[in-house]
């Protein structure tokens, strides 16, 4: 899917957020990144395969 070089990390690794932006609404507040991951203002996420991930902001953004 991905055709930049070097290749963005899928939607299963670890470090998926570092893929390129394709697509960005920051007045909705998402971004689709090159790997198929939807990615949120507040760090969530929506995986390809329709799993979703949990807002995982840290405990100094909170503060």
């Amino acid at each position: 899917m991905c055709q930049h070089r070097p290749e963005c990390p899928s939607a299963d690794s670890t470090d998926r957020e570092a893929a390129v932006v394709v697509a960005s609404y920051p007045e909705q507040g998402w971004s689709l990144l090159c790997n198929g991951v939807l990615l949120f203002e507040d760090t969530g996420e929506i995986l390809p395969d329709g799993r979703v991930i949990a807002p995982h902001r840290s405990l100094a953004a909170a503060a």
